[in-house]
């Protein structure tokens, strides 16, 4: 099963671009079909595969940083090509 996940990572705290940018990085070299705007990151592959990176690369981000916050939104399907139609 295909799935898209919207992640947008927000470490509550001063010093907050170094984990973000190592959990981006992580994402890249995951394998998984990585875009991102300045906003979220969005990864799409399949569910298993896609979960046991995020379940492991979730867990890193949070040890980074003392206190934050992910927003995920999962959608059942491979948006990776959407285009507006407008």
């Amino acid at each position: 099963m295909k799935i898209s996940v919207e992640l947008t990572l927000t470490p509550i705290q001063d010093d907050f671009e170094p984990s973000i940018i190592h959990f981006i990085k992580k994402m890249r070299e995951s394998g998984l079909t990585v875009l991102e705007n300045p906003l979220s990151t969005q990864v799409y592959g399949d569910y298993d595969e896609v979960m046991k990176v995020l379940t492991t690369e979730i867990k890193e981000a949070f040890e980074m940083i003392d206190k934050g916050l992910l927003y995920m939104k999962i959608v059942k399907s491979d948006r990776s090509a959407y285009e507006p139609h407008f």
